[in-house]
């Protein structure tokens, strides 16, 4: 019997001009924001000066120039990566799984990461790695960044064999949770068994920064960015017959298991790729599609992929400013405030909506 809520029973939807609307007015945001993030922090740098340097790469003052150059334009740009990626990669997943608590890590592709993280930081004591991560920064470490990415790998890698043989998304959703259950388990005995020096590095890395990408990481995490959203966007027809079940997405003549993985693997390079030189950055990825949804009012992956990029972007340059409390040499884990400022939004959306589990039953 077919589930009637809004993702599989046709209802109105609102016209495309509130759709042109709302997608310009979150692209003059993501704009504004942009350059908001590069004016403050500890530095206050006027308006002028920045759109000088941006465009120019001129200014007389050479310490603004190198605060925006090598410090505030790659951390505001990997805010725009973390955001689109993380965002559509929940999207996916609440869409292939049909579950409004599916996230990016629900596959254990963050915790792949982890593991990766902490065969360095947790079993090599203060050695040539650790020398290095103190040296060039947690994330901005390429040993770092290598094992992380190798982590996620191997995750992706038990999954994708597994996906081969299950067809029914909910087990394979359960499968990926207990994968990242034992992988945070064999994270959890190393952490154990530490010297409290790795732990601490170990701690810092979870917390997640968007400060350790420098110039020469942003281009290597633009590109695996870029290339996941791209497989998101080709997916996007493919993604808007899933939600009306397998057996009518067969019956359209998709291929569901190629369909499938291709939409794993779009999620695990983007959550993969960020998690490794970001670090893991908590409830994007399962809030952003939730909001971009009760903003547009449609199912449509065509409109929801880009708007739910720049729903994302809005987000984390927003968390990114807060972060960095513009005025102070303080600095709180973007974690922390993507959670205490996104949570209350989510919940006011569940609360107002009142059907949101319905809408993936």
């Amino acid at each position: 019997m077919q589930d009637k809520n809004p993702y599989t029973t046709p209802k109105p939807e609102p016209s495309k001009t509130n759709h042109k609307l709302i997608l310009t007015t979150l692209s003059v945001l993501v704009v504004l924001l942009f350059i908001l993030d590069i004016m403050l922090g500890s530095v206050k740098i006027p308006f002028s000066e920045v759109v000088s340097i941006i465009f120019r790469r001129d200014s007389e003052n050479t310490a603004w120039l190198f605060i925006i150059e090598k410090i505030r334009l790659p951390k505001a740009l990997t805010a725009i990566l973390v955001g689109c990626g993380l965002s559509v990669s929940g999207l996916q997943m609440q869409t292939l799984f049909r579950n409004p608590l599916a996230g990016p890590s629900e596959l254990g592709i963050t915790a792949g990461a982890g593991l990766g993280v902490a065969a360095v930081m947790l079993t090599g004591g203060s050695s040539a790695s650790i020398y290095a991560i103190r040296q060039l920064g947690i994330s901005g470490s390429w040993l770092i960044i290598v094992m992380a990415s190798l982590g996620s790998a191997l995750v992706l890698s038990l999954i994708l064999a597994i996906a081969g043989r299950i067809r029914d998304n909910v087990i394979l959703l359960i499968v990926g949770v207990m994968i990242g259950t034992i992988t945070l388990s064999v994270i959890s005995i190393w952490q154990y068994f530490s010297q409290p020096e790795q732990l601490q590095e170990y701690i810092m890395w979870t917390f997640g920064s968007l400060g350790g990408v420098t110039q020469y990481h942003l281009y290597t995490l633009s590109a695996v960015v870029i290339f996941g959203l791209l497989l998101a966007f080709v997916s996007s027809k493919a993604l808007n017959a899933l939600l009306l079940g397998e057996n009518y997405a067969r019956s359209m003549g998709l291929t569901v298991g190629k369909t499938r993985l291709i939409i794993m693997a779009s999620t695990s390079l983007l959550t993969g790729s960020i998690t490794a030189f970001c670090g893991p950055i908590g409830f994007v990825g399962i809030a952003i599609p939730h909001i971009t949804r009760s903003l547009l009012g449609t199912s449509n992956h065509r409109i929801l992929i880009p708007a739910t990029c720049l729903t994302g972007t809005v987000l984390m340059l927003v968390c990114d400013i807060i972060a960095q409390m513009p005025g102070t040499q303080t600095t709180i884990p973007i974690n922390v405030v993507t959670s205490l400022l996104g949570a209350p939004v989510v919940i006011w959306i569940i609360i107002s909506r009142n059907n949101l589990r319905s809408s993936f039953s």
